[in-house]
């Protein structure tokens, strides 16, 4: 697709996502806890992370026939050779479920390894974050740019915890470890895409992250790249979005930062 063809999509996805963050919303007024089931110790699921994908679903099919689709909550969708819709439905399912406001939806538009269109809906502030391939980055019509932070030490620095924590979780602490003495600060705040969402926008200047799904930074990858920052894996590659791990900010930070995870995480 060319940049004015994604640039002419990029609206419909935003309604799109503005219509699901309605929806959920709406739903946390009144929530009934015995929905959760859960997916593991540490990871769960409502009613609300199905409907809200199935309405993503039925809004986004008919904008790209022939597109195929990779969701959180649903592995048996029809995936396509070209472009794919690379969906969370709502990331930040634990916060949601406590009552912590910092929840979005997330939709990403994938060909290949590449996210050339990325929405992020965050919920509670009402902010919707997009960029698309060639067209910058932006959040609620104003253009944005990831930090100008030129080191690590500097550096306010997000992550979140895989939930598989047995795999590397000695390296996980061993990195959080070294950071506490680095950085100007850490959060955690429980959404990836919010976190890179807020990297884009230079709230946070950096974020890194291992055993991250592809719907989790399909949308928030482009954002940053779109915003000027680096996107890379922890060997300072590009195999981020299926490869489950993540680092973005600007090229200084990230740069710091891979050869950190590349030490502990070889």
């Amino acid at each position: 697709m060319t940049a004015d063809q994604l640039a002419a999509l990029c609206p419909r996805v935003q309604e799109i996502a503005r219509e699901a963050g309605a929806y959920i919303r709406n739903e946390r007024k009144a929530f009934d806890h015995t929905t959760i089931e859960s997916k593991g110790r540490n990871n769960f699921v409502t009613h609300v992370d199905k409907n809200s994908e199935q309405m993503l679903v039925n809004a986004l099919a008919p904008l790209l026939p022939g597109a195929g689709f990779i969701t959180e909550e649903d592995d048996t969708r029809e995936r396509s050779a070209d472009y794919n819709w690379v969906i969370d439905p709502l990331d930040g399912t634990t916060n949601f479920i406590h009552g912590i406001p910092c929840y979005c939806v997330s939709i990403g538009l994938v060909s290949g390894n590449e996210s050339v269109l990325g929405v992020i809906y965050e919920v509670n502030m009402d902010e919707c974050f997009y960029a698309w391939k060639g067209g910058g980055a932006w959040l609620n019509g104003k253009k944005i740019r990831v930090a100008a932070t030129k080191s690590l030490s500097e550096s306010v620095v997000a992550t979140g915890f895989p939930y598989d924590v047995g795999t590397h979780s000695h390296a996980y602490v061993q990195v959080l470890s070294e950071l506490l003495k680095t950085v100007r600060g850490l959060r955690r705040i429980g959404a990836a895409a919010v976190d890179m969402a807020y990297v884009a926008c230079g709230r946070f200047d950096a974020f890194y992250e291992s055993g991250i799904n592809a719907w989790d930074v399909a949308a928030g990858s482009i954002l940053v790249q779109e915003a000027g920052g680096k996107v890379s894996d922890f060997k300072n590659g590009t195999d981020f979005i299926f490869g489950r791990q993540i680092i973005c900010g600007p090229e200084e930070v990230t740069g710091e930062l891979s050869l950190i995870m590349e030490k502990h995480f070889s």
